[in-house]
């Protein structure tokens, strides 16, 4: 049965608990245990896939098609266990769930309260798969005082008294802030949290500390005496200049043997760090220096392409290169030639997104891309992008289109070179979808299978012709097209096993020009960075040495 760390944080928001969650299962992993990682978010939305980039960051995709958290990316970056739809619940989830239940009778005519039916549904929803590793690691959302994750702090407690003692241990995140008229660190705050917590029941094992300046031992031991916790368990918690060194960092300062301590594991098992010693290795001792441009609609905030950040860093591990990313707005090449905005970089990426807003920017830098021989990678929409600019360019096709941008305005304008997917087979069953059905959950997702065309550079970037990769879109390139665009270039290398869905396409004879219909940043590593990322990479590297 597995032992439980629920990850708790006070004072303010956004201190890091996904990234010491993340870290602290890699930690385990290197001791030779196994692990889990979940997040309980206190908002009321059932899931973030209906959310704004500019809300929420981006929504990260599981391989069995749940939309969640971006903590999720960054468990699976740190750990390599791939998450799973029973990784991610939100208060609306819980409460959804709850109103189901109670509308077909299955509390038997009982009054439904937040205790015991809401906090029941969460503690069921922790309990899945608890014999399947040795440690669950749970994070909880938002920070302690939040009213809206008091059923979820409530349910953490009642789980813990249900196990048996010694099976739930608290971490608790919280800030040291710095005052430089004093010149000092103030506990106070972080005293306020973990009473804030202790007056809901829970009592923190190990206190992670956040702070800008070194903790002197004074005041890690007022910490320890005020907040009722062992001295060696009140662990610092550092800026780094990468999130890649936070395994290293909170293993120099004892995370790890905090937490076995407090389950009692004596002797703890020797980590071996290896894994994270050579990827510190790779990021700090970089041979050199790629630039790439990232033409995208979320510019404005990059946790909108968090994955795409982190996926392209591990093609610089991959290459020995930094890669040196620079966020352009696509609505800029809708007004000015992106020609001087775009050649002092050695590869230009077109991510993903929603809706015909900076579109026709996008579909400019696809063409600068294919006229100037500069590689190209276009993800999901970056992809059908690229198909709109050869139909309309190579193909004969000057009013090509998609037809999200007709529905979205409301009248036929464009070709449908890209069509709203009706129906598709997943598994061994057929989905269904109508232009009008309810928008959440609607999409292609989750990983899918295809077959790739052999001789194709995307083979050769892959080393294989059977790939799954994972997707999230609702419009498919429409494969009636297939043959005038590979008349004028434009391969469709990469099919769903049925051929009836492009997944992937490439032009001929340039040096590396891809695009693709999913979202491959979505499996990258640090310790295992995706193929795709790592070829582009290397062709950009390629294309420095030619400048």
């Amino acid at each position: 049965m597995a032992r439980y760390v629920f990850i708790t944080g006070g004072v303010v928001s956004s201190l890091g608990k996904g990234l010491a969650s993340a870290a602290l299962g890699a930690l385990l992993q290197a001791r030779g245990f196994s692990v889990r990682l979940r997040k309980l978010d206190p908002y009321l939305n059932v899931d973030p896939g209906t959310m704004s980039p500019f809300e929420h960051g981006e929504v990260f995709v599981t391989d069995d098609g749940a939309e969640t958290d971006l903590d999720l990316g960054h468990y699976e970056r740190f750990t390599g266990v791939s998450a799973r739809k029973t990784d991610s619940v939100s208060s609306g989830r819980i409460y959804s769930n709850v109103l189901e239940k109670e509308r077909k009778g299955a509390y038997l005519g009982k009054t439904i309260q937040v205790i015991p039916h809401a906090t029941n549904e969460i503690k069921d929803f922790l309990a899945v798969g608890e014999d399947e590793v040795d440690f669950m690691l749970c994070e909880i959302g938002g920070t302690v005082g939040d009213i809206e994750g008091l059923p979820f702090f409530e349910a953490i407690r009642q789980f813990a008294q249900d196990k048996p003692r010694g099976q739930c241990i608290f971490m608790h995140l919280t800030l040291l802030p710095y005052l430089a008229a004093s010149g000092e660190l103030k506990t106070k705050p972080t005293q306020h949290s973990v009473k804030e917590l202790r007056s809901i029941g829970l009592q923190p094992d190990v206190l992670v500390c956040r702070s800008e300046h070194p903790i002197p031992e004074k005041e890690r031991a007022k910490i320890a005496l005020f907040c009722n916790v062992r001295p060696e368990a009140v662990i610092p918690a550092y800026d780094l200049k990468s999130i890649y060194e936070a395994p290293l960092a909170y293993h120099r300062v004892g995370l790890d043997q905090a937490v076995l301590d407090a389950f009692g594991i004596s002797p703890a098992p020797k980590p071996d760090m290896t894994r994270w010693e050579d990827v510190m290795d790779r990021l700090n001792n970089a041979e050199g220096e790629v630039r790439v441009a990232i033409v995208g609609k979320y510019v404005q905030l990059e946790d909108a392409y968090k994955s795409i950040a982190e996926a392209l860093t591990h093609g610089g591990m991959a290459n020995r290169v930094r890669v040196k990313a620079e966020w352009i707005d696509a609505e800029i090449f809708e007004r000015e030639d992106p020609g001087p905005h775009l050649e002092r970089f050695n590869a230009i990426l077109v991510p993903g997104g929603f809706g015909e807003r900076g579109t026709e920017g996008k579909i400019r830098a696809a063409q600068y891309a294919r006229e100037k021989g500069i590689p190209y990678l276009g993800i999901c929409l970056g992809m059908q992008m690229a198909v709109i600019e050869a139909a309309r360019n190579m193909a004969g096709l000057p009013d090509a289109g998609s037809e999200e941008f007709d529905h979205e305005a409301g009248k036929k304008r464009f070709t449908p070179v890209v069509y709203h997917l009706k129906e598709w087979v997943q598994g061994n069953h057929r989905v269904e979808r109508k232009l009008d059905d309810d928008k959440g959950g609607t999409m292609r997702l989750g990983a899918y299978s295809a077959t790739l065309k052999e001789g194709s550079k995307v083979a050769e970037v892959y080393g294989t012709c059977e790939i799954e990769e994972r997707h999230r879109h609702r419009y498919e390139v429409d494969v009636k097209y297939r043959e005038p665009l590979e008349t004028c270039g434009l391969v469709f290398s990469g099919m769903s096993p049925d051929g009836r869905l492009p997944e992937i396409v490439e032009h001929k004879g340039h040096p590396w020009f891809i695009g693709v219909q999913f979202h491959p940043e979505l499996k990258s590593k640090p310790f295992a960075p995706h193929p795709l990322f790592a070829g582009f990479v290397k062709a950009a590297k390629e294309q420095s040495r030619l400048v």
